[in-house]
């Protein structure tokens, strides 16, 4: 009875959120809602899932590598219930869930794929233990929410002491795969990384900045069980406990490649001896960017292609796909917002090399801080064409750009900017509706 009442009085709450957002939004609120009146739902809910929860968290990476290990898994057959629209508060997984129970508050899953921001996930594990774990990497994000990057670390090692099965973690991060970060882990440890001859491309924070060697190359922490050995554009050679496969990936960016092998290792982790590499492979090469994250769109017959940025590491990893793809003259848009949701603090912005953008220069720079973004550019040399901070006036000037150049369009964006983007493209395009 009680969960009943907890769902008709979120679905209630979805409803007043969206009237009065005039038919859209509302992916937040009724979890809100739901997390107050009822603060047991979400364990009692998710407890009943046959095969548990799979938390994906970490700092850069986590939408499209939950994505890719929710494709796997249904591609194996199994009913999987996730948290899509990248909301990844608690009250985001409410809402979630929302979507997909019966009145009663039932949910018809096999097991529940979770993206969890960092701190939030603290708080999840605390009502709910997941079964498995998938830690991606440890970066300076946020600094206004997690400071440096010990606090961040030390987030993601108390999602590890909660797991119960398994722990799926970057053996190449020197914070993730430490002694002193697996020494109180009582579930099994086990990793994914890059091979010697990618280490260049896939740096952590501390390679960036101190030099600090990882674990593996003074032969401690967990051996991977997948690793990326080679990257040859698209096709890749991925090595799975000790055999190497070619890979011919959809997805661009060839970061979202390590992210394959990490979605890989948690699904064969939880999957056991039920898992069909074969198929597995087969689906990873199909899977296709998420939404913002290296998402292609076609406007006025031209691809233009959205990059999330949120930090230095994934703002470094943007333009090395961009210069990866080799997409000559393309017309470049960078839109910078600094709400919460993106982080107060833009210092970051200096952490970045943009040098890379000297050939063709930028077309527009936009969004709230679009003068400090512009001023940032002018001290690598690399020339700006216009600075509109209004996003949709700045859209009609990359278009303008675009058509008289005939050229392809790339907009690095941080998070809110993006989905502003998504809906200003939207009325001009085909954009996938993904907000619930």
């Amino acid at each position: 009875m009680r969960s009943r009442l907890t769902v008709a009085l979120g679905r209630t709450a979805r409803l007043a959120a969206r009237m009065r957002g005039g038919g859209s939004g509302g992916t937040a609120f009724p979890g809100l809602v739901m997390e107050r009146t009822d603060p047991g739902f979400l364990e009692r809910t998710l407890s009943r899932l046959p095969r548990g929860v799979i938390v994906v968290s970490g700092t850069n990476g986590k939408t499209t590598t939950t994505k890719m290990v929710v494709q796997l898994l249904r591609e194996q057959g199994l009913k999987v219930f996730t948290n899509r629209t990248g909301s990844n508060f608690v009250r985001g997984v409410l809402a979630a869930l929302l979507t997909e129970v019966d009145a009663a508050g039932n949910l018809d899953a096999d097991i529940a794929v979770l993206e969890l921001d960092e701190a939030h996930a603290v708080h999840f594990v605390a009502q709910v233990r997941p079964r498995a774990c998938l830690l991606l990497n440890v970066m300076r994000d946020q600094l206004d929410r997690f400071g440096e990057i010990d606090y961040t670390a030390s987030l993601l090692h108390s999602i590890a002491k909660a797991t119960s099965d398994v722990v799926v973690l970057n053996g190449d991060d020197p914070r993730l795969a430490a002694p002193d970060f697996l020494e109180d882990v009582t579930a099994r440890v086990v990793s994914f990384g890059a091979g010697e001859d990618l280490r260049s491309l896939f740096l952590s924070d501390d390679d960036l900045r101190t030099g600090l060697a990882s674990p593996r190359d003074r032969g401690e922490g967990p051996g991977p069980r997948v690793t990326l050995e080679a990257i040859n554009g698209q096709r890749a050679t991925v090595r799975v406990d000790g055999a190497s496969h070619e890979v011919d990936f959809a997805i661009p960016g060839v970061h979202n490649l390590l992210n394959a092998c990490a979605a890989l290792g948690v699904v064969l982790e939880v999957l056991g001896e039920d898992a069909d590499l074969p198929g597995l492979l087969a689906t990873l090469g199909t899977v296709q960017a998420a939404f913002g994250r290296g998402e292609v769109l076609t406007l006025d017959g031209r691809p233009v292609q959205l990059s999330l940025v949120k930090n230095p590491a994934g703002f470094r990893m943007g333009l090395l796909s961009a210069a990866a793809q080799a997409q000559a003259g393309e017309v470049v848009v960078v839109a910078i917002n600094d709400e919460y949701a993106d982080g107060r603090d833009m210092s970051w912005l200096w952490d970045v090399d943009f040098t890379a953008l000297r050939a063709n220069g930028v077309a527009v720079v936009t969004g709230v801080r679009a003068w400090d973004m512009a001023l940032r550019l002018r001290y690598d040399d690399v020339e700006v064409t216009d600075v509109e901070p209004d996003l949709r006036k700045a859209v009609a000037l990359m278009r303008r750009a675009a058509t008289d150049a005939d050229r392809p369009m790339r907009i690095f964006t941080t998070y809110t900017a993006m989905l502003a983007l998504r809906s200003i493209l939207g009325e001009m395009t085909d954009v996938e509706e993904v907000m619930s």
